[in-house]
């Protein structure tokens, strides 16, 4: 697959997740794919940045920036609700050369950035949209950095954005769009309509459509590919937990028997190596604190113990870890149940917007207040 100048093996995105898709965590996936497949072919984006926090270089967000010395191509992703803080953090990022890759956040449903006008609220200001996209495109013209979309359905099942999103995304100069084919109101509940991503690849034929929703599995992104006919899929929550699914989805598509999914004892040598990635990026006092979260859907499935469990809930040092690591029984094998989702779910629930957001799609003006967090969640 091609998004503009960048060639990829397999056509494979991981989604940027907010506190999870960190240098670290891209890493340890990165390491899992080239030991199983003997390459990395795919795209691993970081954690979503906001665009005014980059121009202002806040520390925190400069810190989210951070790539792996091999890390290639380097994918970053921007959240913007205005053009002209977008020119300015995509210039940034091409003239001081801080990214191979620029994906375009419109996909946030957290309320406390749609209430604002950020994220999946967004598209429905179809001009603004447009005008976002646009800016940073420009700032980007010479360098070889493609920009990229990331987009939901729309608002709610009345107010559907996609179609107009992707169009006016490929007429603006983006070099690809990815759907999360469900509404912000849905927000990770529910299943994914893939109806909407093939009606999206019909509607958009000069550039690649990508495809994101309930792939868990590898054989999930085949089906998707065979049932919309989208051009690659992106990869969230089903990685959660399961880093090496990057390695089964890179032998899926190179046509490869997978192996077996990993034994009890070989998740617990991958949450070492994760600890010390993230130990390495954060220090390990953050690190270890940011590993808990990682273990919970790590174990999912497994039988650990309620009171092993809690322990490493409550974990402090990499020499804890080890400790507390070696008293899962390495010989258990993958279970069946540890399939599926992961990660938050949630309920659908009314979409927070703006006073009289939804009054006038051709509005112009930037929402107020919407760019003022360093993270959209």
């Amino acid at each position: 697959m091609r998004i503009g100048p960048i060639t990829l093996a397999s056509p494979v995105v991981l989604a940027p997740m907010a506190g999870v898709t960190n240098v670290a965590f891209r890493t340890l996936c990165r390491e899992l794919e080239q030991a199983r497949a003997g390459t990395v072919s795919g795209l691993y984006v970081c954690e979503m940045v906001t665009a005014r926090a980059l121009v202002e270089r806040h520390p925190a967000t400069m810190h989210m920036t951070t790539f792996g010395p091999d890390e290639s191509p380097r994918s970053l992703q921007l959240y913007a609700v205005d053009p002209d803080n977008t020119y300015a953090a995509a210039k940034m990022i091409a003239d001081e050369g801080l990214a191979d890759h620029i994906d375009m956040n419109f996909g946030c449903p957290v309320p406390k950035v749609t209430r604002r006008g950020g994220g999946a609220a967004l598209p429905f200001k179809r001009k603004l949209f447009g005008q976002i996209v646009a800016a940073a495109v420009r700032a980007t013209e010479g360098s070889n950095i493609p920009v990229t979309v990331k987009f939901r359905i729309g608002i709610d099942d009345e107010h559907h954005t996609h179609l107009d999103a992707g169009r006016i995304a490929a007429e603006e100069g983006a070099a690809a769009v990815a759907l999360h084919a469900r509404t912000a109101a849905q927000r990770y509940s529910g299943a994914a309509d893939w109806d909407q991503i093939a009606a999206l690849k019909a509607h958009v034929t000069s550039i690649p459509v990508l495809g994101n929703g309930d792939i868990f599995e590898a054989d999930d992104a085949l089906a998707m590919m065979a049932a919309t006919g989208c051009d690659g899929v992106v990869i969230g929550r089903g990685c959660l937990g399961r880093p090496w699914l990057f390695a089964e989805l890179s032998d899926a598509f190179a046509g490869r028997h997978s192996v077996t999914p990993p034994t009890l004892g070989e998740v617990a040598a991958i949450i070492r190596r994760h600890g010390e990635l993230l130990s390495a990026h954060f220090g390990e006092d953050k690190g270890m604190r940011d590993i808990r979260k990682h273990i919970a859907w790590y174990l999912h499935g497994f039988p650990a113990g309620a009171e092993l469990r809690r322990a490493l809930a409550l974990v402090k040092t990499r020499d804890e870890l080890d400790v507390l690591l070696d008293k899962l029984d390495p010989d258990v094998p993958f279970p069946p149940e540890a399939a599926g989702p992961r990660g938050r779910q949630g309920s659908p629930a009314s979409v927070a917007l703006p006073e009289g957001w939804l009054a006038d799609p051709d509005d112009c003006t930037v929402p107020v207040g919407a760019d003022v967090m360093h993270s959209g969640g």
